[in-house]
């Protein structure tokens, strides 16, 4: 423990300074000023994204020399209390932090080590601080620091421990940190100190005083069997494939227990060899195409997976195949209105969400959606059709129907998707560019402009120029724009 305590007290005067999670001290100076620093660091950390900040004792401030302190938290009393219980009795809500005192290069250290933030800021006497580069701060005279918190708080699935007190070769068993440096394009270091130094920059893993912590981050991304992650498990992507167009007969229900970017790949593909395919000719020349675009199949998988709720227990994402459609399924209800996916973004998940991108499994923010909705036009396909209550959210790919064979809600839901699409490229919805969406003949025009006065009708397209006396030739936009 004592040598695990060292290698930390080194990496952290390593710092260039001292920062929002981390303050030197040489000695004590009052039972206050801890209390006010341990709630300043533990609602800072929480805005870096740190799990665990630092208040050290026996560091100068200035040149970060050790030079021991004589300072011995667990001696010390308030009234008739001892200091860490004391502590713990005036910080709301009552956090784990923990005291370490050893000795490094013959100085007396102590080590206040504070998990950040969860449930709520941290107040010391009912009021919350904040750390202001080196300050300790008032946390009422920073509400974008606070704003930043509770967003922080709301969802910290990614940094919470799924896995402590491991070693090295642990850490190496458990994750395929071949895939990940593969995936990041990165030469696998020649020591599991350098293996161990990449993973903890992605915030996979965390360096603990009681050996490293795998996060929830890098489980659920990069374990070699989510079986091995109790609290992970639960989250394993499934396909079910059914015969016919419900439930009743249950081709297969196949599990991928690999952590999502490890086994994204193989999942993808698995669907897809699922899926039917139709043979065309052209130029003399026989191909198979299949009925619902591949792009479109792996945007809809990484969104799933990316947005789903991680705090709602018993569910996890579902893909299920029917022969008239394929549902995405996730936890939780989406953060936004299933109206604006087009164009809008916000994730729950978004430390997840920006190393997927990086990984280049998903695309950037906003887009992948929109891609979706082109492929589904490109390949002549009914308008998807996104669904949520309180505890899911889903998104419906239909097979191929002719014009004919929608109902009015169909027709109105690709009017607004078209239309929608339309606006964010930089352009207008018309009579003739719906036309080319439903493969309606030019002469029948008129057939065109019935599924835009019911979008009209329904409220969910508005006139881009309302004095203009032509329809033919007139330009529309979604509602909200």
């Amino acid at each position: 423990m004592e040598q695990r305590l060292s290698i930390l007290l080194k990496k952290l005067v390593s710092l260039p300074k001292e920062n929002e999670w981390v303050e030197f001290k040489q000695n004590f100076h009052g039972e206050d000023e801890i209390g006010e620093r341990i709630s300043a660091i533990a609602n800072s950390a929480c805005i870096d994204n740190k799990a665990c900040g630092y208040l050290v004792y026996g560091v100068d401030d200035k040149t970060h020399e050790i030079i021991g302190t004589t300072f011995k938290p667990s001696q010390k009393m308030v009234g008739n209390n001892e200091l860490e219980n004391w502590l713990i009795q005036n910080l709301t809500p009552h956090i784990d932090f923990r005291i370490y005192e050893f000795q490094c290069d013959g100085k007396d250290i102590a080590i206040f080590e504070i998990p950040a933030a969860e449930n709520e800021p941290v107040d010391y006497k009912k009021v919350p601080y904040i750390r202001v580069g080196s300050i300790t701060r008032k946390l009422s005279e920073f509400p974008n620091k606070e704003r930043k918190i509770w967003n922080n708080i709301k969802y910290h699935f990614e940094t919470t421990i799924a896995l402590e007190g491991c070693s090295a070769a642990d850490v190496i068993k458990l994750i395929d940190t071949q895939a990940y440096f593969d995936m990041m394009e990165l030469p696998y270091p020649t020591s599991q100190d350098g293996v161990i130094e990449r993973l903890i920059m992605d915030g996979l893993i965390v360096d603990k005083e009681d050996g490293i912590s795998i996060t929830n981050l890098g489980g659920i991304l990069f374990a070699k069997n989510l079986h091995d992650f109790k609290n992970l498990e639960r989250k394993i992507v499934r396909v079910v494939q059914y015969k016919g167009n419900n439930k009743i007969e249950t081709i297969l229900d196949e599990e991928f227990p690999q952590g999502y970017a490890v086994g994204f790949a193989s999942l993808v593909k698995f669907i897809n060899d699922l899926l039917p395919k139709n043979e065309v000719i052209g130029e003399a020349l026989r191909r198979d195409v299949r009925m619902y675009p591949q792009l479109a199949i792996r945007e809809l998988v990484a969104n799933s997976i990316i947005h789903q709720d991680f705090n709602i227990s018993g569910t996890a994402t579902i893909i299920e195949i029917y022969n008239d459609r394929i549902e995405f399924s996730n936890a939780g209800a989406p953060l936004i209105d299933t109206i604006r996916f087009i164009d809008e973004y916000r994730s729950r998940n978004e430390k997840m969400a920006s190393l997927m991108r990086r990984l280049k499994i998903c695309e950037e923010k906003g887009s992948g959606i929109d891609k979706v909705i082109f492929q589904c036009e490109f390949y002549q396909l009914p308008a998807p059709y996104f669904v949520s209550n309180e505890v899911h959210t889903k998104v419906i790919l239909y097979a191929h129907k002719q014009l004919r064979e929608m109902d009015r809600n169909d027709k109105i839901r690709a009017v607004y998707q078209h239309a929608s699409l339309k606006w964010v490229s930089n352009d207008y919805m018309t009579n003739q560019t719906l036309r080319e969406r439903f493969s309606i003949d030019d002469k029948n025009y008129s057939m065109a402009s019935r599924l835009i006065k019911d979008a009209l009708i329904a409220g969910v397209i508005k006139e881009a120029d309302t004095d203009s006396k032509s329809k033919k030739y007139a330009k529309y936009l979604p509602y909200w724009a």
